[in-house]
């Protein structure tokens, strides 16, 4: 913190472990809440300067910390995937999404405008400034560590936001390095600030209930979402929350079946199924249903588990024991209820937390799975007949955060577009993510906003001007 690493102020440190063999990757220091409110003292203190350096100078900072995380492509992978466990190509992916925010922001440093305009009785002008909101809580989750801080760090650095991050005590390694990564870039002391914690409640609470705090933003579970959302109301907080997601992915008799397989194995496995966009429940309709089950249980017969790091691998270990626990409960809960067990299911007998990719049919009303988010390589399907049947089981649920949809009636596709509950919908697509586009959800998966200029908006504020008519005698 203020363009020093230093030690955890108790001294403590906390283990790293790769998920795939259990051993310890690395010690790294835990922060206190003492840490905590010591690395938002120098948020606070790098403020004012950083929100008055000028744009292209904060533009000219993100671009050279975009070209540095190209540069070490191959290190922020690696660390990714010993920490993560997901297959080094996915890792590069990720290099290359994530990133992609950093140049992104960086275009955007230098577009931030205001307003000039006649008010309506014509007595005078209004200008409309706008300007950071001020220093920034960044949560960001364990499942993507690079992408989850530079979506949140690309915006608020572009805005002249200064930022305390705390990364996931899981998987912190990716994260030091990339603010290293911005140390290197040329980015001032104290405005960017990281502390790990294997405490986040009591490392959060005092940074959230000090007063020079002004936005929160987190990605995470809707649960610790809405508690956060208690926490930031006693100040009033700018809030920004990308929390759950349950993913209804909707295919149609009319769908390019080959297409609908190639694009479900995306939504749906990529990132070892550990992601809040994750298909989780799978609405086939009637007419395609056999065929499409069929297709895609050889496609997940043909992945390859194993250590992100080996060559082949396709699927690499869930996080830790509870992951496989949840996906394993999951699925003896659907079985039990009627479900078809078509591939997988099973706990893989190797060091690490790993579990084999799985299809389940025939999923009944009332499974703990249609409910729950699964973060797991877990496929559950449900069978309808009726478009407005599809429709209706896709937006049972508290969360909006993505759907996929297959069809190739393009009328159809703008009625979904239209009556699905959801923030974002790919149509034809497994993947939706990009840092042209706003990624954010609605109901019980959040509020707000992430890439594209509606990112930009979650770290300004407006400030309104009246001045007389300049004519007036």
């Amino acid at each position: 913190m203020a363009g020093a690493w230093r030690p955890a102020s108790g001294g403590a440190t906390f283990p790293v472990r790769d998920p795939s063999t259990g051993e310890v990757l690395a010690e790294v220091a835990d922060a206190t809440p003492e840490d905590g409110i010591a690395a938002l003292d120098a948020a606070v203190a790098a403020q004012e300067g950083w929100a008055s350096t000028p744009p292209r100078t904060r533009s000219d900072i993100l671009r050279r910390a975009f070209d540095l995380a190209h540069e070490h492509e191959d290190d922020l992978a690696a660390l990714m995937t010993l920490e993560m466990g997901k297959p080094l190509a996915e890792s590069r992916g990720e290099v290359a999404y994530g990133s992609e925010f950093l140049r992104w922001f960086s275009e955007e440093a230098v577009r931030i405008s205001g307003d000039y305009r006649t008010n309506p009785e014509g007595t005078g002008r209004g200008i409309v400034l706008r300007r950071p909101v001020g220093p920034v809580y960044a949560i960001t989750p364990w499942n993507f560590p690079l992408a989850m801080a530079t979506r949140k760090i690309g915006p608020a650095l572009a805005a002249g936001c200064t930022v305390v991050l705390k990364p996931a005590d899981l998987t912190p390694l990716t994260t030091l390095f990339l603010v290293e990564l911005f140390r290197r870039a040329g980015l001032p002391d104290g405005v960017l600030n990281v502390v790990p914690s294997r405490d986040a409640k009591a490392l959060s609470e005092p940074i959230i209930a000090d007063r020079r705090l002004r936005k929160l933003t987190f990605t995470g579970s809707t649960p610790v979402g809405s508690a956060l959302l208690k926490q930031a109301a006693d100040n009033v907080l700018k809030t920004s929350m990308e929390l759950g997601g349950n993913a209804p992915l909707l295919v149609f008799d009319d769908a390019d079946l080959d297409e609908a397989v190639a694009a479900a194995m995306q939504a749906k496995f990529r990132n070892v199924g550990e992601a809040c966009t994750a298909a989780n429940r799978f609405f086939v309709q009637e007419g395609i249903a056999d065929a499409f089950t069929a297709a895609l249980s050889a496609k997940v017969e043909e992945l390859r588990i194993g250590r992100g790091t080996e060559d082949g691998t396709t699927i690499g270990p869930l996080i830790d024991d509870r992951a496989v626990d949840k996906a394993a409960g999951l699925v003896d809960d659907a079985v039990q209820r009627g479900a078809r067990l078509v591939t997988g299911g099973e706990r893989v007998d190797r060091p690490g937390t790993f579990y084999t990719p799985t299809v389940l049919d025939q999923v009944q009303p009332g499974s703990d799975i249609l409910t729950t988010e699964i973060f797991g390589p877990v496929v559950s399907i449900t069978r309808f007949t009726t478009e407005e049947e599809g429709i209706r089981l896709a937006n049972d649920t508290e969360y909006g955060l993505v759907a996929y949809a297959f069809t190739t009636d393009f009328r159809r596709g703008q009625r979904l577009a239209e009556r699905l509950e959801t923030g974002m919908l790919g149509l034809n697509t497994g993947v939706v993510s990009n840092a042209a586009f706003p990624f954010g959800g609605v109901k019980s998966s959040g509020l707000g906003r992430e890439g594209s200029h509606e990112g930009l908006e979650e770290y300004l504020e407006s400030v309104y001007v009246l001045t007389p008519d300049p004519f007036a005698a």
